[in-house]
């Protein structure tokens, strides 16, 4: 045990470390994320990440349905427990990063966005297990995202925009410029970016920069909010195709 929480306490104190620094050196604000394991932990977490001089924070929350114990109410539970337990602890603006694992995604996202967060992250992206049929073990999968991914968040972004009480944010599969501009057209107020940085190097943030800003020249745009959310499912001159689930009217032909 006394092994298990000097690693944790030092692991904690790197990361306050890195904001403090990151405060110093950098012009932007500077927005921590926060994943804990249980729900007692946020608050102070939370706590001395404000202390630090983080501008914001994220909580990356995911609680794995798998539980025989819990229904759905119990699970969704523990996401407003974390949320408002932490709300309780610090001033600085919140956001909520979640999974679309839940049964009425729609009124939960509204409900969360109640309580008071500035914003919801559609979606976290977590660790899934592969089999290798050699070795016979149990391997990581996928540990990257592919830009096929974006499909998710962006029907869910584009569904929800303009109709919750908070701003949106899309992550997953965003690897180029043409991802940020299409979460951008279904409401995004931002994206998040990873795999592709790891994939391309920090120049993709420059690359995805300039292709944005080229379609904008290109469409006579001169300032994001112009287009922002001119897609979504509220504002789209055919919001049926957001809520499509079948591909038989696809490949009959239908709109």
């Amino acid at each position: 045990d006394y092994i298990k929480n000097y690693s944790r306490n030092h692991t904690i104190e790197q990361y306050l470390d890195l904001i403090r620094e990151a405060k110093k050196k950098l012009s932007i604000p500077v927005i921590a994320s926060v994943n804990c394991m249980t729900a007692n932990e946020w608050p102070s977490f939370a706590k001395k990440i404000e202390e630090a001089g983080a501008d914001g924070l994220e909580l990356n929350a995911f609680v794995l349905p798998s539980d025989f114990e819990n229904d759905s109410a119990d699970n969704e539970k523990m996401y407003f427990d974390i949320v408002n337990n932490v709300l309780d602890q610090v001033k600085i603006p919140i956001s909520l990063k979640i999974s679309s694992y839940f049964s009425s995604l729609a009124q939960m996202v509204q409900k969360l966005s109640w309580t008071g967060v500035k914003g919801i992250v559609l979606f976290n992206r977590f660790y899934t297990p592969d089999i290798d049929i050699d070795k016979m073990k149990v391997v990581p999968s996928n540990i990257y995202s592919h830009p096929e991914e974006i499909a998710v968040s962006l029907r869910w972004v584009a569904i929800l925009a303009d109709r919750v009480n908070c701003d949106l944010a899309a992550s997953t599969g965003i690897h180029d410029g043409k991802g940020v501009i299409k979460q951008l057209l279904v409401g995004a107020k931002a994206v998040q970016i990873c795999s592709t940085l790891y994939k391309n190097g920090f120049g993709q943030i420059d690359n995805m920069l300039t292709e944005l800003e080229s379609w904008m020249q290109k469409h006579n745009y001169s300032d994001i909010d112009q287009f922002r959310g001119k897609m979504s499912h509220k504002k789209s001159d055919n919001p049926a195709a957001y809520q499509r689930v079948q591909f038989m009217k696809h490949f009959a032909g239908i709109d």
